[in-house]
């Protein structure tokens, strides 16, 4: 228990200093494109690390390289015609576990509703307070503002709702700018409806639960397996919140990031104590029933 209390002591004293930038891996795929100009994708892709990275996103000093999220930005184009580009974007992003080498995912989305125009080695500047002309700026600023929400939340009780609020912002601007994927009368997939779920009284428990599944499991692993599995276990049974709700994609979108991971913590080492892992694999069962074949059925009751 002094140990647990130690860890908690300089664990939050570290979040004191805590401050939020990113180092970006951005990758650009132009596989289906035909012809042997390549220059304006190399180009695409060095602008685009250069905005996400040299941008202030955040109040907190500035951080060291080794200091920064870590997250991928990777960028399939479709088609282009001229300087208009057809493309989907995936936005990947972890951080570290406490006393280990392990990176936990927090984000792992794909939005297959992106279009934009780009002129090779054009200014890219986002304007927070109104839409920046650029809908590939707003969307990068989007996601930017969605994985500090994210790195936010697993460190603090849903301290990400000032960067949510920042990319719900975001989506409001561009809602009547004639690009696809920001209006919430799109469906349930759009980058505005997403959003506007997230921040709603409704993801309070998910939210709950992905910060104390982070802070109370998996940052104590190191020190106590048993103690950790069995806080993990418990959080997750919160989610039966959910069993009744449809078309939720808050939730989806955390069971993409931590299926494999919560595969791994229940089908491997210590067993819990408190938690009776056949309910919990029957709530994942019944919540997430697309991954139960290849993820909830490999958890040992």
């Amino acid at each position: 228990m002094k140990k647990i209390l130690s860890f908690f002591i300089v664990f939050i004293a570290s979040l004191s200093t805590y401050s939020q930038e990113l180092y970006a891996d951005v990758i650009v795929n132009y596989d289906k494109i035909a012809g042997s100009n390549t220059q304006v994708f190399n180009t695409l892709k060095k602008d685009l690390k250069d905005f996400i990275n040299n941008t202030k996103w955040t109040d907190g000093g500035t951080l060291s390289l080794q200091e920064r999220i870590k997250c991928t930005i990777g960028i399939t184009i479709q088609e282009k015609v001229s300087n208009e580009f057809k493309a989907t974007i995936f936005i990947q992003s972890g951080r570290p576990v406490y006393n280990s080498n392990y990176i936990t995912p927090l984000l792992n989305f794909q939005d297959t509703q992106f279009k934009f125009t780009y002129n090779e080695s054009e200014n890219l500047i986002f304007n927070e307070n109104k839409f920046s002309g650029k809908n590939l700026t707003d969307v990068i600023s989007f996601y930017v503002y969605m994985i500090l929400g994210y790195d936010a939340d697993s460190f603090s009780r849903r301290g990400g709702t000032k960067y949510f609020e920042k990319a719900k912002k975001i989506a409001d601007n561009s809602i009547n700018q004639g690009y696809d994927g920001w209006n919430t009368f799109e469906g349930p997939k759009t980058r505005g409806s997403i959003i506007t779920d997230l921040i709603n009284n409704k993801s309070n428990t998910l939210r709950d639960v992905f910060y104390q599944y982070h802070r109370l499991g998996l940052d104590l692993m190191a020190n106590n397996e048993q103690l950790a599995k069995n806080n993990i276990a418990e959080n997750l049974l919160s989610l039966k919140a959910y069993t009744n709700n449809y078309q939720f994609y808050p939730l989806d979108n955390f069971f993409i990031a931590k299926r494999e991971e919560i595969k791994n913590i229940f089908s491997a080492g210590l067993p819990t104590t408190k938690v009776n892992l056949a309910e919990l694999k029957a709530l994942l069962e019944t919540i997430n029933p697309i991954n139960s074949k290849d993820y909830w059925n490999q958890i040992k009751n």
